[in-house]
């Protein structure tokens, strides 16, 4: 049976031949330029198919603080929708700590650096909503598009990618509905806006161009080195897992002169500690605590299978101090 193989792919072939000048004779035209001519309409329809199917869909990443126990998300997802049937909607994050516009900018600077330019992001952390704040659409250096509320939400992505323009959202033909509400602007403003942006309308039509200057920025706290030791801050709880958010990041903890396995004497919301400095989770004993260096950078606190806050008692914001090394 092996040997018949090559029989039957010489027998397609000449088959296949037969077939071409067969065609050829009954539109009076010779073999080689029919070749010719299947070949380039081959290659044609190559090219286009390539072009449509090699191009992803135009994305839209949607983050908010209105949770999922009601319609408000699948609402602006469905405005979204309507305006771009084709759009493909990334849903961030819609456990925001509610009216939490630091964490808001937290989730925004960890995603940021996984989309590429193009990527429009729609965030409704909005504790202002319906009062004088602005509605704004801004463009970052890396050109990325940010349809959201002017309280603070670009802070960080601010101070790391820089902002290219920012125009306020004034344009009544890219929003929803003759009746405003003054309470659901994610249904009525951001949600249109981000998919007319996504679907490649000029952004500079959505209103009149704002200073980057002018722009509200979070006020944050930095950490502080002193002959001492460092002066920080817990900002945040990391999810469920109660895993506390230091504004301390890694390379200035490590000029403490702490190396991975010691104990770390650690001073957090009033309470003294010795915690061991590990790499990860397990490596302490289950229920014990240890200090980390988290997946964005900074220096963590957590319990091996456990909750730190939960265990210790500590919620952010409170401060942190950790001494040198030998102190």
């Amino acid at each position: 049976m092996m040997a018949a193989y090559p029989r039957i792919a010489m027998d397609r072939t000449v088959l296949d031949q037969t077939v071409i000048d067969q065609r050829a004779n009954d539109r009076g035209t010779s073999p080689a330029a029919w070749l010719i001519a299947l070949l380039a309409l081959m290659i044609a329809l190559s090219a286009l198919a390539g072009g449509q199917t090699g191009k992803y869909p135009q994305t839209i990443v949607f983050m908010t603080d209105f949770g999922v126990v009601d319609d408000s998300v699948a609402i602006c997802r469905g405005v979204m929708y309507s305006i771009m049937p084709e759009v493909r909607i990334v849903d961030l994050t819609h456990q925001v700590t509610p009216f939490s516009i630091l964490d808001g900018a937290r989730f925004l600077y960890g995603a940021t650096p996984y989309y590429p330019a193009d990527t429009v992001f729609v965030v409704v952390v909005d504790p202002g909503v319906g009062s004088t704040r602005k509605a704004i659409v801004a463009k970052s250096k890396r050109g990325q598009y940010f349809v959201l509320p002017d309280n603070g939400l670009l802070t960080l992505v601010e101070q790391r990618d820089g902002i290219e323009g920012v125009r306020e959202i004034g344009n009544t033909d890219w929003m929803i509905g003759t009746k405003m509400s003054s309470t659901f602007h994610g249904r009525d403003i951001f949600s249109p806006v981000g998919a007319h942006v996504a679907r490649g309308e000029d952004w500079t039509k959505v209103g009149p161009e704002m200073p980057v200057s002018s722009l509200v920025r979070l006020e944050l706290k930095a950490a502080r080195i002193d002959a001492r030791g460092v002066s920080a801050e817990v900002i945040a709880i990391d999810g469920p897992f109660g895993n506390l958010v230091t504004n301390l990041d890694a390379e200035d903890f490590l000029k403490l002169g702490y190396q991975r396995g010691q104990e770390v004497p650690v001073k957090v919301g009033g309470k003294e500690m010795k915690i061991k400095f590990v790499r990860t989770f397990s490596d302490v004993a289950l229920g014990q605590p240890l200090l980390y260096i988290d997946s964005r950078g900074h220096l963590g606190l957590a319990v091996n299978q456990g909750s730190f806050s939960a265990a210790y008692g500590v919620k952010p914001p409170v401060e942190l101090f950790i001494p040198r090394a030998g102190n």
